[in-house]
């Protein structure tokens, strides 16, 4: 029988032991002629013959599975350093195997005394002495995510595959160099960039990078040829994350192995067949993964050595057509239902409160309208906006506090067959400028007079005078507002989404949650952000009851909870930021709110933090659901509903797409990625919005044609990777977009700002976390590089001043919580930000100092005051010019320190101003005057 040719995918290359089998042929008519008391006394010397009788008829699979087992158990580190065993089948086969440690036999060594125990026709080889073993091998990596087994560390049973037909045979050409492109050419697309180091492994162990990136197909075997030849290995080398073990060629039918055991969770193999093999263990290695890794393997293989050796090895594919189609049927769900698309929001608020005249629509503190009342002061405002000269597509301004009449606002601008631009209240004035100019809207409502523009005109005033309702009809493909999101540029992007996708949305999760005239739902969150899209129109468009939560009561835990309480809300829509502020209060009163249906959205959710949740409320009484979306395709993409059990396991998953939607995993290159390899998740369907306002080039980047139907799939930036069952798991951004307390925000957008900044040469921001697993203690630190370097005077002051520009221009959640000087921003060879190299944020960094306010002096009993304060909730000593974030504070002690200060009859401190003055000193000072 001729050998195997082998290719291990080594976790760790440290084995101690290599193996052979030597197949001793025989049939059913004529059984193997084995001497097996000759083969004892040959290997008395060496080792004690082990003999195995597997029993008559025996099937072949079987026989194969017990052999690879018996080689792939190693020896133990001390004891006898060789082991013998013969397999026998009665009337079949017949195999002889010989395990031993590298210290007493090499490999010519180990191969001489198989043909020697087995024929007698070999030269018994000598064993070596421990000065002349091998040198100790790199250490044991991790597993690949791939790999999807439960990778335990004690390791798990073997299993063995050998069901995997080699498509055509296998290739002509198909040598050693062939068999390490081939794997490299596979482990590069299922681990992404940069490519794997592959180790090589026969009689010595070496660990090599073999790049798939440059050149072509022919390129590739060229380099791994290459590599094959190169005998020397350093030995300071990182261990390789796979590796390949070339087989030594004997002409005798010796199958040799050169690491068999548990430091080779999985090895695949051809036999002479033309089917390809593999034994894994079960911890490491799920049976899907490993088959559809034998597969790609082969395909890669005749690329490798077929016609296409010019193809450029970094867009070979070697998934054929039917599993294309395959994997992008495994990411979409479901179709749309019938009704999708075909409506606009207004008209769908005007149908309920046709429906249901009388029922409450929306309540705000004492306000509480119903469905008619609702439809009615809409489109009085609706005929305002018309008088005022709002017509179809145009956009309006929406900058008002959480209220009744705020969402009377948004569905006037609705009816009147305009766009609404949402505008939160707390952003700065040169944010808001930007807005309006970019969005050149028509006016603003607002019940600020002059902001957030001149041309504000607030509620009361538009609805004035109006006797009749507006009604008009419009089309459902019209956009329904604009919402900004970061910009890597500086400039922020505004987003045109149509009342067709947040329709698709609300039917396509509809019926699937229950969503009815019987649900209270809570209006938490801003507009500006898209999560109030699902909130608001969630809400009136399946009939329930809003309830507007005031924004001091949403950052107020204890107020919060009574609200849910007393409003008996059963729908809740939470960032899992603002969930964890809430979680202490259900602890201390547990089972007492009515809700039903808890969403997740905006932010990654770890699970774990849903446990106490689930003793209180378990999932036959609340159903919890983890939602991904952006607002780039209309709020939610995917849920995946949590249960208790998910919870413990810490699951990443985000479930599959909504009816409607459909997700698929990505490469650079727009190649779909096989189940299990994390590449761009890109999402096509029902709710991809229109585009960005203005934005041509960018909105032909980022919406690309959809081969799969011919519509327009968004390329989102998020990374992350398809299970075999079709769900997806999200593992975070691929660039330097991140969410801060449940805002998207990109950090190219803070330094573009520092940037502009007349002191500053050169900027750098990072997100940094106090606790790994919390993404509440999140916070940004920024550095900056001064005009005249680190020796110009005062660079604390002018970091406080370089700070306190920037929170004129950014929102609260994007001003950095540090500002620290650097002599230089440290960059990787690749000319990109080394944020490892970046120092510790200086003490006191982006403060104004104690002498920032030569002619203001803060109130000493307000410093000492807030210093006790601060100390209780961070539980150290605070000095009045330490910075609150840089010691550790976060948002949820934002919202905490706000509930103290009041219960010591000190003065509120809104988010904003202290983001503005994270010190003591600074906070005193500004609390102390007026404009404070």
């Amino acid at each position: 029988m001729s050998p195997h040719i082998p290719l291990n995918l080594a976790q760790s290359l440290s084995s101690r032991c290599h193996a052979v089998r030597v197949r001793l042929a025989g049939t059913s008519a004529s059984p193997p002629d084995t001497d097996t008391d000759a083969i004892a006394r040959r290997l008395a010397p060496y080792a004690r013959l082990w003999r195995e009788d597997l029993g008559a008829r025996t099937p072949a699979a079987r026989h194969l599975a017990r052999a690879e087992r018996e080689l792939a158990r190693p020896l133990p580190s001390t004891g006898p350093g060789i082991r013998a065993v013969l397999l026998q089948s009665g009337d079949g086969p017949a195999d002889l195997i010989v395990v031993a440690r590298r210290d007493v036999l090499d490999a010519e060594g180990l191969c001489r005394l198989a043909r020697h125990a087995a024929q007698g026709t070999a030269e018994p080889p000598g064993l070596r002495t421990p000065q002349e073993a091998a040198p100790r091998d790199p250490s044991w990596p991790a597993i690949p995510a791939w790999a999807s087994g439960s990778r335990s560390e004690a390791g798990g049973t073997v299993s063995v595959i050998v069901e995997s037909p080699f498509s055509g045979g296998v290739p002509d050409g198909a040598d050693d160099a062939a068999w390490l492109a081939a794997l490299a050419l596979v482990l590069a697309r299922y681990g992404g960039e940069p490519a794997p180091a592959v180790g090589i492994a026969d009689d010595r162990v070496r660990s090599r990078h073999l790049d798939t990136g440059n050149g072509s197909l022919r390129d590739l075997v060229s380099r791994a040829r290459r590599h094959l030849r190169d005998a020397d290995a350093r030995r300071d080398a990182p261990p390789a994350a796979v590796g390949l073990c070339l087989p030594l060629r004997t002409a005798d039918g010796v199958d040799y192995r050169p690491a068999p055991g548990r430091p080779f969770p999985l090895t695949v193999g051809a036999g002479p067949d033309a089917t390809l093999y593999a034994s894994f263990h079960e911890d490491d290695f799920a049976e899907p993964a490993v088959r559809q890794l034998l597969h790609h393997l082969a395909a890669a293989l005749h690329q490798v050595c077929g016609n296409e050796e010019s193809t450029p090895a970094a867009t070979a594919d070697f998934l054929d057509g039917p599993e294309r189609q395959r994997l992008a049927a495994l990411g979409t769900t479901a179709p749309p239902p019938p009704r999708v698309g075909l409506r606009r929001i207004d008209a769908l608020v005007a149908e309920q409160a046709h429906r249901t005249p009388d029922a409450t629509a929306v309540s705000s503190g004492g306000v509480r309208l119903t469905y008619r009342e609702l439809q009615e002061r809409a489109g009085l405002l609706a005929q305002g906006l018309r008088s005022r000269g709002v017509g179809p597509g145009d956009r309006v301004g929406v900058c008002l506090p959480r209220s009744a009449d705020h969402v009377v606002a948004l569905l006037a601008v609705l009816t009147a067959g305009a766009v609404y631009v949402p505008v939160d209240p707390d952003l700065p004035a040169d944010r808001v400028a930007f807005i309006a100019g970019d969005t050149n809207w028509r006016l603003a409502v607002s019940d600020r007079e002059g902001f957030p523009t001149p041309d504000a005109v607030g509620v009361e005033e538009l609805v004035d005078g109006q006797d009749e309702p507006f009604r008009g009809e419009f089309d459902p493909a019209d956009p329904a507002y604009i919402i900004h999101t970061s910009g890597s540029t500086g400039r922020p992007k505004g987003v045109l989404v149509a009342h067709s996708n947040v329709v698709g949305l609300i039917e396509a999760t509809e019926k699937e949650y229950g969503l009815g005239t019987g649900d209270v739902w809570t209006f938490f969150h801003s507009s500006a952000f898209d999560f109030s899209v699902w909130e608001i129109w969630g809400c009136l468009l399946t009939g329930g009851h809003l309830v507007v939560v005031p924004y001091q009561v949403s950052r107020t835990p204890e107020e919060f909870h009574e609200l849910l309480d007393r409003e008996r809300v059963t729908v809740l829509s939470q960032t899992p930021s603002a969930f964890s502020q809430l979680l202490p209060e259900v602890r201390e009163r547990p089972a007492s709110l009515a809700v039903r249906l808890v969403v997740f959205g905006g932010e990654a959710l770890d699970s774990h933090v849903l446990l106490p949740w689930f003793d209180s409320y378990p999932e036959h009484r609340c159903r919890v659901v983890n939602m991904y979306g952006i607002t780039e395709t209309t709020v939610h993409v995917t849920a995946q509903t949590i249960t208790r059990r998910m919870a413990l396991s810490g699951t990443r998953s985000v479930g599959r797409p909504l009816p409607g939607w459909h997700v698929h995993v990505m490469d650079e290159h727009g190649r779909l990625l096989p189940p299990g390899a994390s590449g761009e998740l890109v999402v096509g369907g029902a709710g991809v919005a229109l585009g960005y306002l203005d934005r041509p080039e960018l909105t032909a980047q980022r919406f690309v044609p959809d081969p799969f139907t011919g519509g327009r799939m968004y390329r989102s930036g998020d990374l992350g990777r398809m299970l075999p069952d079709g769900t997806l798991e999200h593992l975070g951004r691929m660039d330097s977009q991140v969410k801060i307390r449940g805002f998207r925000i990109e950090l190219d957008e803070i330094r573009a700002v520092l940037l502009d900044d007349p002191e500053v040469e050169a900027a750098a921001t990072v997100v940094r976390r106090a606790d790994p697993n919390d993404p509440m203690t999140a916070r940004i630190d920024a550095y900056v590089v001064l005009r005249g370097g680190p020796q110009a005077s005062g660079p604390q002051t002018e970091t406080g001043a370089i700070r306190r520009r920037a929170a004129r221009l950014l929102p609260d959640y994007m001003v950095p919580a540090t500002v620290t000087a650097v002599p230089r921003v440290p960059l990787t060879a690749n000319g990109k930000l080394d944020a490892a190299r970046l120092p510790a944020p200086a003490a006191g960094a982006g403060t104004a100092g104690p002498g920032a306010a030569a002619d203001s002096v803060a109130d000493d009993a307000l410093v000492d005051a807030l210093c006790g304060v601060w100390a209780d909730l961070l539980g150290r000593e605070v000095t009045p010019d330490q910075n609150f974030f840089q010691l550790g504070g976060n948002s949820l002690m934002v919202v905490r320190m706000g509930v103290v200060l009041r219960e010591r009859g000190l003065p509120d401190v809104p988010p904003r101003t202290l983001y503005l003055n994270p010190s003591v000193r600074e906070l005193a000072l500004a609390l102390s005057t007026p404009a404070g």
